[in-house]
């Protein structure tokens, strides 16, 4: 079967087969979270365009993440729904993976890349009538919250991904892990190979976060059990790797196994070699910054006004896109914004690191700020928290609740890609504020940015590569990150708001000529280095 549409450049000509558990390439294929997702639907679009020699490798999620709607008091509402694609092939390849000593089938999708302008996408699912019930399950939902449901996706991902390309006549030279989640990938090439170093020869990683959430461990002899190490034993796998630990955790494995890793921004690169220096003979964790597919994120127009310094069209489509937004807020919310007011968005992943609830953590100081009529603003919050964390739930819900009393402050469900373009789009601010050196990359600011939506963010992920405060950004000085967490928050919040209040709204009301600059040298920034074209160029010569 012909996968790949285009020409192949000879530079980007070695095969490389690219394993993540989430694509986020159209909004009609529901198959991702947040950011690894958008990250991984750049890679397989800039793969495409620069013509290189690569296949996504990835699940069909049956049930997708999850729904967002609404309770009758406008509170988050968890809903699944079935999801069904007319548009992805039937490759008619069936392979078969052990999962706890039993067979499972797993059929292989193809998502032809000239559907939406990719490299071709190897979707795997086990929910066909050969399978019995609980085998059909495993590719219900990403991130399923039951743990061997969990480990038994990642060896569907990496076994069954392994088996498919063979059977597909697609083995690549090198095998990308996208994050930890296909490390059985590395535990299937050791059975085949025998040998650590010809897996090494194969084998590139890359790790997305610091946060341990994002850093899977499962007890050894639940992974031997349930089929993770392609039939090793827990003892053979501890030789193997001199790594002892009863939890196992996949970035170490990762680490051991690989060629060669990546952190995606040069503070992450830091942060990761620090936090993974205990690891004995683990690869060698280099940086590339993550970067977006400016092609599919930025607003042609726009795009054209700025590099024909057409100030007075930038300025007009802006207001377009702002009105675009402002029918979607209106929409959602029975509230009507005005395109002459600045508008700020917080949008991403609702995660506690991230502190979506930093600019109400002083209710008296932030009325203030929403009621000054002389510097009005408008604010926006969208995301989607994981629907079983309580903490992150009950913050979206929290702003849902305190949104009923402005009529310009408003939070809207359904972050998906449509969502999130119009946002980026429709900002004049787009509001970061992780606790530094725990956001690794932190991708939609590079896309609102090129969308002359001005970043105001804490200096931490790719922020610190590309701002210059006050010229293409609004930088917040992070506190001393050795401070209590109270503490931290409380520093940052004070930065946050005194540049918000004392030299972003002054200047966008009294200035607005120099805001205009400030977002087009923003828009130019990112061009220049942080499109995914750069990225998905530097995988071929510093990784693979």
């Amino acid at each position: 079967m012909e996968l790949i549409h285009y020409p192949i450049d000879p530079k980007y000509g070695k095969k490389v087969a690219y394993f993540c558990m989430e694509f986020a390439i159209d909004q009609a294929l529901k198959n991702y979270s947040g950011g690894l997702g958008f990250l991984a639907g750049s890679h397989l679009r800039s793969a495409c365009e620069l013509r290189q020699h690569t296949i996504g490798v990835g699940i069909l999620w049956s049930y997708g993440y999850y729904d967002q709607s609404r309770h009758e008091d406008n509170t988050l509402k968890t809903e699944f729904r079935r999801k069904f694609y007319y548009f992805i092939k039937d490759t008619g390849v069936v392979v078969e993976v052990m999962i706890n000593s039993k067979p499972v089938k797993v059929k292989a999708y193809l998502l032809p890349g000239h559907v939406f302008g990719t490299a071709p996408l190897i979707l795997l699912t086990t929910d066909i009538f050969e399978n019995d019930y609980l085998s059909q399950t495993i590719t219900h939902r990403l991130y399923d919250a039951n743990e061997e449901t969990r480990i038994a996706q990642e060896i569907v991902l990496g076994i069954g991904g392994a088996k498919v390309l063979d059977a597909l006549d697609a083995t690549p030279q090198t095998y990308h892990m996208n994050e930890g989640h296909a490390l059985p990938l590395a535990f299937e090439l050791l059975r085949r190979f025998g040998d650590k170093e010809e897996v090494k020869k194969r084998l590139v990683f890359t790790t997305h976060t610091p946060e341990m959430a994002g850093n899977e461990e499962h007890d050894i002899h639940l992974l031997e059990r349930m089929g993770f190490f392609a039939g090793m034993s827990a003892n053979d796998v501890q030789r193997t790797l001199d790594y002892h630990d009863t939890n196992f955790s996949l970035t170490v494995g990762a680490l051991k196994l690989s060629k060669k890793a990546n952190a995606v921004s040069k503070i992450h690169k830091e942060v990761s070699n620090k936090m993974w220096a205990h690891v004995k003979d683990r690869c060698e964790i280099i940086s590339i910054t993550n970067a977006q597919n400016m092609n599919y994120w930025a607003d042609k127009q726009l795009l054209s006004w700025m590099q024909e310094h057409e100030d007075y069209q930038l300025v007009g489509r802006k207001k377009h896109l702002k009105h675009k937004l402002f029918e979607e807020v209106a929409d959602q919310t029975g509230k009507l914004f005005d395109p002459d007011i600045c508008t700020l968005v917080w949008a991403r992943r609702f995660a506690e690191y991230k502190r979506p609830k930093l600019l109400v953590r002083d209710m008296e100081r932030f009325r203030q700020l929403i009621s000054d009529k002389d510097r009005p603003i408008q604010i926006v919050w969208a995301g989607k928290p994981y629907p079983l964390d309580s903490n992150a739930v009950e913050m979206f819900n929290d702003l849902v609740l305190l949104s009923k009393e402005f009529a310009n402050v408003a939070v809207l469900i359904g972050y998906e890609l449509r969502l999130s373009k119009l946002l980026k789009q429709g900002s004049d601010l787009w509001l970061n504020t992780p606790r530094w050196g725990r956001e690794a990359s932190g991708t939609s600011g590079m896309s609102a940015g090129v969308n002359a939506s001005i970043n105001f963010s804490i200096d931490d992920g790719w922020i610190a590569e590309f701002a210059k405060d006050g010229q293409n950004a609004f930088v917040v000085p992070h506190a001393d990150p050795s401070l209590p967490l109270d503490q931290i928050d409380q520093i940052d919040y004070e930065r946050l708001m005194e540049k918000l209040q004392h030299q972003i709204l002054p200047l966008y009301y009294d200035d607005p000529k120099q805001w205009v600059t400030i977002a087009k040298n923003g828009m130019r920034d990112i061009l220049h280095y942080f499109d995914s074209s750069r990225m998905v160029d530097e995988y071929y010569t510093k990784l693979y």
